[in-house]
Parts: C-alpha cells; structure tokens; sequence
C-alpha cells in the first residue's frame, strides 16, 4: 500500500476519532455548565478568526514554493523566514489591538478585552502551528499532524472543562491547561517535522531576494490570506457575535446544537481525498460530460445520507435531550437543529461545488465568493442579533441564509462556466420520502420511556426511507452493505 493510501485511511479514522470524541463531550460532559464551555468556545473560536491576519497566508507559501526551494537547497530557509515573519506579524498585530483599545475605550466592556491574556498567546500559538501543518504535508504526512490539529483541541476542551467544573480549579487553572494543550501541539508539530527531516534555521534573506522571489510569495501569500479570512470568518463568526451579544451560555447551547446538527456531515469526512484527483482530471482533459455525471452521482449520495441522518436527528432529538444534563435549554432551542441542518443538507445536494471552482482557472472566485460569504454572515448576524429578539435561532437563521446564498451562487457559475451542475429528480424523491417518514415519526404515539422512544422514533424514519429506496432505487444501498465492500475497508485501502 503506497503512502498516500496509508495516511488517507489513517487520516480518515483520526477524522471519526475525533468526532465521535468531539461528539460524546459535547452530548453529554459540557452540558454540565453551558458558560464556561461558552467561554472555552469563545477564546478557541476568537484567536482562530486572528490566525490568518498573523499568519498572511505564509502557510500556504510553504506548500506552493516548498519543492522550488527543496532543488535549491532552502525549503528550510523559507521555512525559517515564515516563521520569523509570523512572529513579526504577531508583535504588530498586538501593538495595533492595543492601540485600537487605547483610542476606543469602549470596547474594553467586550468579552474579548478580559480574555485577552488567553486569546493573544493562543493567536500566536495556533500561527506557528499552522505553518508546521502545511510544511509537514509537503512530506506526504497528514496523520501525525492530523492528531494535532482534530483531537487536541478536543482534548483542550475537555481537559480544561473537567478539571473546573468536576474537580474544583480555578478558572484561571483550567485556563492554563487548556493553553497547555496547543503548546503542547506546538511543540509536537516542531518535534516531528524536525523527526522527518532535521530543522537547520537559517534567517538569511539572500535568497528570497534573489529573482525578487518575496514578491512571488507575498502575492501568493496575499490571496491564501484573503480566502482565509474569509473562510474562518464566515465559519466561525457567529461564536464570536453569539459570546458578545447573548452572553457564554447561549454560545455553549448553540455550540452544542450545532454539534448534533453536524452528525448530518459525517458522509463528507475523507470523500473529497478520494474525489480531488477524479475533479482535477476532468477538468484538465475538459471532460464536462464526465465531470458532469461524477458531481450528480456524489452529489446525490451525500444528499441521500445526509438526509437520512437529518431525518433521524429530528425524529429522536426531543428524546435524546432528556439524557443529556440541561436538556430543556436545548428543547427551548430546538429550532436551531431544524434550520442549520436543513442549510447542511442543501449545501451536502450541491457537492464539492467549491473544489470544482477551485481546481480550474477561476480559483480566484472562490476568494471573492468566500468573503462575500464572510461580509453577508456578519451582517445577517448583526442585524438578527441587534434588531430582532429571536436570540440564537436568529443566528441559526442568518448562518442558513447566508450558506444557502452562497451555494446557489457556485451553483449558477459552475454551470454557466462548465455546464455542470449537482442536481437531479432523485433529490425531489429523496425529499419527499425523508419528509413523511419525519412527518410519521412524529405523529406516532410516544411511550413513556424516553428510551425506547429515541431507538423506535427513528427506527421508524429508517424504515421508510429503506422501503422508499428499495421501490425507487435512488441510492445503491446494496454497493455499500455486501462482503466485498465490508473486506475492502478491512484492507486499508489496498
């Protein structure tokens, strides 16, 4: 088995591993204390929307010029300047927010100015990081890095979340440890890149000079920065606005919510490893029939699973809540499932339109797209948080708005540019069919065990889907559940 198909399988199974670790301490430890996971949430999430103005793209200038520099002899260098240049970057960008407080002091009342102590050092933590994530994939290897970039985080959560609320720290404590954990990935980033190939610094800039190779890589490093923002700010904004406007236990609920609702993705984890090649060779040998055919085909299998999924999600959800520590609060807001995970499961029916963007000659759009994503999240935020009194279902709402928008306008381009488009008449059926399995699973009788009604509620909605599916044939159900395929993922890819 080659490298690539060992750490695709190895990176897939860190990608469950992680959420299924993710998932059950989001179910069932941080409902415990919904604030202080808020605030876990707000400090990760902030210094997270930071990390690209710090790092300016650099990261990605370590993957594009990595193999030019290894021919002459100085991908360490580059690698060395990043990392000097990200530090730099960090300095300037504390003596500006600093500054920005100085002239406006008002802003000091916001939630970001008394976690600052916190979030500042994880800006530059998680920076650094991110430029070894990226040289380490010039290797081959995406496991390892995998490890820290998808479990510590989670393990940062829930070490910092029981050592306060179950063993009685201090905030400050938990606080510290849970800092601890990124200085921990940090290091183990450095360590084993280092492992793969010896870490020689050199500062010297003589050789980006030459052939102003600089401006080659801060033009590149510039728009990596630009879609980069764009996408952890479309992303990740509403934390923040949700930590600011509604306080730390409305974030911790939504947060929670909004973890259920993103069981519905789990048919996405490791597909696009396998999809990207099939993408990028239709589009260089300008095979739109087959590009065409393969986008429907996943497409549909993503929707078909996604809303299986979904559909299951809402039957049982009113009954999951009941075992899960202040599940009232999460029944108050059960909307916020029903509108995000309706926005997922159009944005799964219309596939990997951005990949199909960004591996042809217009990979520019996805940057434009990508902030006009960013700017419409903040505002429809804004203003649902600012003008309305809907509270997190208005955020739920804004972020379905501005993600639906945001597919329908990669839709429409990728047909009028390569007459290819993600939907078909089985989506209708597949609609209609996971629709009155809600609808019977909803109107049954409940039993008084809420056990019993959380395993037959959408027992039920699987059942109809099965018989809707095996009538109108609209997934191959039986590709997935026979010997060959269940040995095949027993080889590990071989």
């Amino acid at each position: 088995m080659s490298v690539v198909a060992r750490q695709g399988f190895k990176y897939t199974i860190i990608g469950y591993l992680g959420f299924i670790l993710g998932a059950l301490s989001t179910y069932f430890i941080f409902p415990f204390n919904f604030e202080f996971y808020g605030k876990l949430r707000f400090v990760l999430t902030s210094s997270e929307i930071l990390v690209p103005i710090v790092v300016f793209g650099l990261s990605y200038a370590n993957v594009r010029f990595f193999h030019q520099a290894q021919k002459d002899g100085k991908h360490q260098n580059l690698l060395s300047l990043s990392l000097l240049a990200v530090v730099l970057n960090f300095i300037v960008f504390v003596g500006l927010f600093f500054l920005f407080h100085y002239f406006f002091p008002q802003f000091k009342k916001e939630e970001w100015w008394s976690l600052k102590n916190l979030i500042l050092p994880l800006v530059l933590v998680l920076s650094l990081s991110h430029v070894f994530n990226r040289y380490v994939s010039n290797y081959k290897r995406i496991v390892v890095p995998n490890i820290f970039e998808n479990i510590f985080p989670k393990l940062a959560n829930l070490i910092a979340f029981c050592f306060f609320i179950f063993l009685g720290m201090t905030e400050a404590t938990a606080f510290g440890l849970f800092f601890g954990m990124f200085v921990l990935s940090l290091i183990g980033y450095a360590s084993y890149a280092n492992k793969l190939e010896k870490i020689q610094p050199d500062f010297s800039t003589g050789y980006v000079r030459e052939k102003n190779l600089w401006k080659s890589i801060l033009n590149y490093s510039f728009f990596g920065f630009l879609g980069n923002i764009g996408n952890y700010i479309a992303i990740k904004i509403d934390n923040v606005m949700i930590g600011v406007s509604l306080g730390m236990e409305e974030l911790g609920v939504y947060a929670t919510l909004y973890a259920i609702i993103s069981l519905i993705s789990i048919p996405q984890l490791g597909l696009f490893n396998i999809s990207a090649p099939i993408i990028n060779k239709a589009i260089a040998e300008k095979n739109m029939e087959e590009l065409d055919r393969f986008h429907k085909k996943t497409s549909l299998s993503l929707f078909f699973l996604g809303a299986v999924l979904f559909s299951c999600i809402l039957a049982g959800f009113p009954f999951l809540a009941s075992f899960i520590k202040n599940g009232t609060m999460l029944r108050e807001s059960e909307p916020v499932v029903w509108i995000l995970g309706s926005a997922i499961l159009i944005d799964l029916a219309t596939g990997f339109n951005g990949n199909i963007i960004s591996m042809s000659k217009y990979y520019r759009f996805n940057i434009v797209i990508m902030l006009f994503l960013a700017a419409l999240t903040v505002t429809l935020n804004f203003y649902f948080l600012e003008k309305t009194n809907f509270g997190i279902v208005g955020v739920a709402m804004a972020t379905a708005i501005s993600l639906t928008i945001y597919n329908i306008i990669k839709v429409l381009f990728n047909y009028i540019k390569f007459k290819v488009h993600p939907l078909t008449i089985e989506m209708i059926f597949v609609s209609i069919i996971s629709t009155l399995a809600i609808t019977v699973a909803i109107v049954l009788p409940n039993f008084e065990s809420n056990l019993l009604n959380l395993v037959y509620k959408p027992a039920v909605v699987l059942v109809m889907i099965g018989i809707g599916n095996y009538f109108l044939k609209l997934f191959p159900v039986e590709e997935y559940i026979n010997k060959k395929f269940i040995r095949s993922i027993f080889k590990l890819g071989g």
